[in-house]
């Protein structure tokens, strides 16, 4: 057998202009491994914090998706455009004396309307899936396509005080529009651009980003984050690889833990139940062997049993360890 590829999971800094899709095909070619995968998808204008799973690490992605994000986000009012940000054109527009009405006093009672739990109707540039295919696609075929409302929990919707810009727009010169700067605190599946869409419309001027960064993810911030290298410097094989969080690393920061005997940790690698631990609770957790993440396990029999829900240790591996 060879020797295995790297595992584990890499927080990145996703530079602008670049989709996730394209942000994964390069740490394939970083290090040197096919497996790989992001959890979360960030538009190609937003930067800021891609998680990704390598090998192994892939397997934790799924609970990480559901982890909740924070933003950091300009605003523009008096524009609308087809993708609600600025990766289109705007093509609408609201008058000037509209758009000088708006004060903070009513930025401030729209924000207050889009904060809590809401029914929030997604952009309809997304990679939301209707009747199997991808909305976004089906917009550039020409469709007209009206997504369902789901609801999501916006914790924290905070703006700065408004400031009045001139933008120079084909088929608006010199428009007057106004720019927040904006942080949310969100749960997965939560849109800013339709944030940023819904509030312009709540004020009767229009909305969209014009700036976005994810600042965090779950437990991961920017502050962990590395820098994507060039294009370049990968092909070169120039770039240092930046160190990947162990397993046990992740599943411990997003998971409640279970500390496994040796012989619980070889029954659950050969995929045995085993008997739940007092106050492990009715949960999903990582049952953890000497520093090494063996499986992420899943309560049976009303919270009494554990039950390997995603294994990633195989038995004879235990002996190393």
């Amino acid at each position: 057998m060879g020797t295995p590829g790297p595992t584990g999971v890499l927080v990145v800094d996703k530079p602008g202009g670049m989709s996730s899709h394209a942000v994964v095909s390069r740490v394939r070619k970083w290090f040197g491994i096919s497996k790989v995968g992001h959890a979360g998808t960030l538009d190609p204008m937003a930067t800021g914090v891609l998680v990704l799973g390598l090998g192994k690490g892939t397997k934790l992605l799924t609970y990480l998706v559901g982890a909740d994000k924070t933003y950091s986000a300009t605003i523009r009012l008096g524009a609308s455009t087809p993708t609600d940000d600025a990766d289109s054109a705007p093509d609408t527009f609201a008058s000037p004396g509209a758009v000088r009405a708006v004060d903070a006093a009513a930025i401030a009672r729209g924000v207050g309307h889009l904060t809590g739990r809401i029914e929030q109707v997604p952009s309809a540039v997304s990679a939301i899936k209707v009747d199997g295919k991808r909305a976004y696609d089906l917009v550039l075929s020409g469709e007209d396509v009206k997504l369902k409302a789901r609801e999501v929990t916006v914790s924290r919707f905070e703006v700065s005080a408004p400031q009045l810009v001139t933008c120079e727009y084909e088929g608006s010169p010199g428009c007057e529009c106004v720019d927040l700067e904006a942080t949310v605190d969100c749960s997965s599946g939560t849109y800013i651009r339709a944030l940023a869409r819904d509030l312009g419309d709540s004020l009767g001027v229009y909305g969209h980003l014009t700036r976005l960064r994810r600042d965090r993810v779950g437990p991961f911030t920017l502050e962990s984050a590395h820098a994507l290298p060039s294009y370049e410097d990968v092909g070169r094989g120039e770039a240092e690889k930046a160190p990947l969080l162990s397993l046990a690393e992740v599943a411990s920061a997003v998971l409640p833990t279970v500390e496994l005997s040796y012989e619980q940790a070889v029954d659950v690698a050969h995929g045995k139940f085993i008997d739940a631990p007092a106050g492990s609770g009715e949960r999903v957790c990582a049952g953890l062997y000497n520093g090494t993440l063996v499986a992420v396990l899943e309560p049976r029999a009303g919270g009494r049993a554990l039950k390997v829900a995603t294994g990633f240790t195989q038995p004879q591996d235990l002996n190393n360890h």
